[in-house]
């Protein structure tokens, strides 16, 4: 793999807003990637997330790779190579790309056009999908074509620009892929407070940080029958493979201990929102917290390794909470070197987050804060990918 190819994904949401894919590519600033970096890609997703249930892979593809090792173990029904037309257009490419279709590969068709597609009646019977911009003139008359096709077609929007075009094509019953929505925040209503269970759930992350005693927790969880609910089942989950059944909320408390719960509680706050759950920003909270937190594995003592999730997690959280971050920080009192880099990105903490946002963009300067970490593109890859793995396997 080249040295500084660092991986970055765009999430391909669904009209609810769940994350059903990913498009992944290099991080090239706005260059195209060569035959060989497109191998390397393929190459590199095949080793590491060949059997993961991530949804639909947008791979970018060219005819140099239709015979790549790394296309027989990759999952057919869940990869979609992206092609463009001109990839499509020699006799020996399509027969390729038909071979690939035959073994249940999906091909998508970049930046198609209607009248392109109606004129080609021997294309269409290849593509499963095609992907074009939020802001294409005809995009609302190519999704009415898809849908007359006996072919299955389904049209994935590429790039939103803002939750404005995301919202018109969801009306429109479209997915697509939205890779800058983190830095792309629902405008905040000022008057939005944190819910009852909210404020709940931030006073016992509260009681927690002041290593308040488990009688003084038990009291304070007892009193949403849900969020009890929960831990007893996150508790009991086959994760843990504990002997026997957590039955009582001071057991469970006692078993897993106040660190791990904190970044339990974390999570479920998330899910609080008064205004309007994304799943798909909490998702990428979830894999931010892990992702820099893998980073921080070997480099930081554990215990501040593990404030690296916590990190991660509440980077996100005015989002996801429809408040302002003031106001999360008014609600609980973080450590300050975890108060420093969500405030500034700066102190022990910041520099990973700071890499770990670039990541989500493609016009990011990953190389530059691998470089002050003095972190290899091959490690911080590899933490990117098993960090979407483990976020797909959290259930709250």
């Amino acid at each position: 793999m080249a040295e500084n190819n660092y991986l970055v994904r765009a999430p391909l949401l669904d009209p609810k807003q769940k994350v059903t894919g990913y498009k992944l590519v290099w991080q090239k600033n706005g260059e195209g990637s060569s035959d060989a970096e497109l191998r390397q890609l393929l190459a590199f997703v095949a080793e590491h997330v060949a059997s993961a249930k991530l949804g639909f892979l947008f791979l970018d593809a060219s005819p140099a790779v239709y015979g790549a090792a790394a296309l027989n173990v990759l999952t057919p029904a869940s990869t979609v190579l992206v092609l463009n037309r001109a990839d499509l257009v020699e006799e020996d490419h399509v027969m390729l790309a038909t071979a690939l279709r035959k073994r249940g590969f999906g091909l998508a068709l970049r930046d198609a056009d209607l009248a392109g597609l109606e004129a080609d009646e021997t294309l269409v019977p290849l593509l499963t999908h095609v992907r074009i911009g939020a802001g294409h003139p005809e995009l609302a008359a190519i999704a009415r074509y898809a849908k007359t096709r006996k072919f299955p077609l389904s049209v994935v929007v590429d790039q939103f620009p803002g939750w404005r075009e995301f919202d018109a094509c969801a009306l429109m019953g479209l997915s697509g892929l939205f890779g800058n929505f983190c830095q792309t925040p629902r405008v905040p209503n000022p008057a939005e407070k944190p819910s009852s269970q909210a404020i709940l759930i931030l006073q016992l992350m509260q009681l927690v940080q002041d290593n308040a005693d488990i009688h003084h927790l038990e009291k304070i969880l007892n009193q949403d029958a849900s969020i009890s609910e929960k831990l007893l089942h996150h508790m009991n989950s086959a994760r843990f493979g504990l002997d026997g059944q957590i039955a009582s909320v001071r057991q469970a408390v006692t078993m897993l201990g106040y660190k791990p719960l904190f970044r339990w509680l974390s999570l479920l706050l998330a899910t609080t929102s008064k205004s309007g759950f994304c799943p798909a920003l909490l998702q990428a909270a979830i894999i931010r917290g892990r992702f820099i937190e893998l980073l921080g594995q070997g480099l930081l003592p554990k215990s501040e390794a593990d404030s690296l999730f916590i990190v991660g997690t509440f980077s996100l959280m005015d989002q996801l909470l429809g408040i302002s971050m003031d106001e999360v920080f008014r609600q609980v009192v973080l450590p300050e070197a975890v108060a420093q880099a969500l405030r500034s990105r700066d102190g022990v903490y910041g520099p990973f987050l700071a890499l770990a946002e670039s990541c989500e963009r493609e016009d990011g300067n990953t190389a530059a804060l691998a470089d002050a970490l003095s972190m290899e593109a091959e490690r911080i890859n590899q933490a990117h990918l098993a960090a979407m793995v483990w976020a797909q396997n959290i259930k709250l």
